[in-house]
């Protein structure tokens, strides 16, 4: 998808149309998640810290993400795929693999198939994509790189390698800033370079694993094939990063809502977790991770908070610039068996977080809140 989050909120308020819109944390450490194209031409780009982007692009349209709104819309769009074939590969929230070599009889070529794509998504969500189209995942995922936005990237067998070796050493997989500038030391500026270094000789300077990686897609070896089968979450985490460093009166609540996203998103994907990890960050950039191993698994955000507020107390002993929760150790909810204590009531805090699940999905996010996260003036 071109310009994924900041695409989304023009096409939901038309207005944005043409304007220079970016979407980011919007408070003054928030970082840019998306930007349109329209923002780009001012030097925004995605990672790139709110303050920045304000100077950089002080009339651009400044948004919060919508997150809810870009699962939805990514969802639908995946499902279209299928309706193509089912041999679907999402990378993340706006990108997928598609096998298309048995849809050709029924939609024909390559080519026509991603026209078909580019018109279906364009009728159907008002967004633009680029597809690539090659005969492998490498050269395919280039081919839509260098064919952004809103383009059809195709290129034909027969100029597979005469395409590639055009190309710098940087548009390798694998192959970033420290590296490229490693390669470019040895005199490989090119794919094509590259290419013609035996890999012996490359293994002495970046290693054994990376030269036979490098030689391999040098030469457009990529044998990976297109996996429908979903990727098994390893956890599922959230975090927020305070305007100023804070002490517990702030992140202990901020805790609350974390540990509640945590678990709200585990149950939606059909997970529960024995591990309750937390993340917390000092105003100095220093990290710390603490985390502890339940007996048994849970998706209860409850159950999450009584052993994450624990771990961040022990820990938290000056003021926090971030906090964070994560659920790892996961397994099926549906294969696996709750066990219930003998003086647990019938009804606890799984049922009504539930029921704030199903709250939210019809009202909104914030519908029902724990009381610990109210404010003075939220009462």
């Amino acid at each position: 998808m071109d310009a994924y989050f900041a695409s989304v909120e023009q096409a939901r308020n038309p207005q944005l149309r043409g304007k220079p819109v970016i979407v980011c944390g919007l408070g003054p450490r928030g970082v840019v998640s998306a930007a349109s194209y329209e923002a780009r031409v001012y030097g925004v780009r995605s990672a790139m810290p709110t303050a920045v982007a304000r100077r950089a692009c002080p009339h651009g349209v400044f948004i919060k993400p919508e997150g809810t709104a870009y699962r939805d819309i990514s969802d639908a769009i995946m499902n279209l795929f299928r309706d193509f074939t089912p041999l679907v590969q999402p990378l993340s929230v706006d990108e997928a693999f598609l096998d298309v070599a048995g849809a050709r009889r029924l939609f024909g070529t390559a080519s026509a198939i991603g026209r078909k794509i580019k018109q279906r998504i364009r009728q159907e969500h008002d967004l633009t994509c680029t597809v690539g189209v090659a005969s492998t995942k490498f050269l395919a995922k280039l081919a839509s790189t260098y064919s952004k936005p809103d383009g059809l990237g195709v290129i034909p067998r027969q100029s597979e390698l005469k395409f590639l070796h055009a190309l710098p050493v940087s548009a390798m997989w694998g192959v970033g800033g420290k590296t490229a500038a490693k390669l470019e030391r040895l005199g490989l500026r090119t794919v094509a370079d590259l290419a013609a270094v035996p890999e012996a000789s490359l293994a002495a300077s970046v290693g054994s694993a990376s030269a036979a990686h490098l030689h391999a897609l040098a030469h457009n070896e990529d044998h990976r094939t297109v996996s429908a089968t979903p990727s098994v979450d390893k956890s599922i985490s959230a975090e927020t990063t305070f305007a100023t460093d804070v002490g517990p009166a702030v992140w202990q609540p901020a805790l609350v809502k974390l540990c509640q996203k945590v678990a709200s998103r585990a149950r939606k994907a059909g997970f529960v977790g024995r591990t309750v990890g937390v993340k917390l960050r000092f105003g100095d950039f220093r990290t710390i991770t603490r985390d502890r191993t339940l007996p048994v698994t849970t998706d209860v955000g409850r159950e999450l908070y009584e052993v994450a507020f624990p771990l961040a107390t022990a820990s938290a002993k000056a003021p926090l610039r971030l906090v964070g929760v994560r659920l790892s150790n996961l397994a099926s909810a549906a294969h696996t068996a709750r066990q219930v204590a003998l003086d647990e009531p019938e009804h606890g805090w799984r049922d009504v977080e539930t029921t704030i699940d199903d709250a939210s999905t019809r009202f909104g996010r914030n519908s029902i809140r724990s009381a610990s996260t109210l404010r003075p003036r939220d009462c």
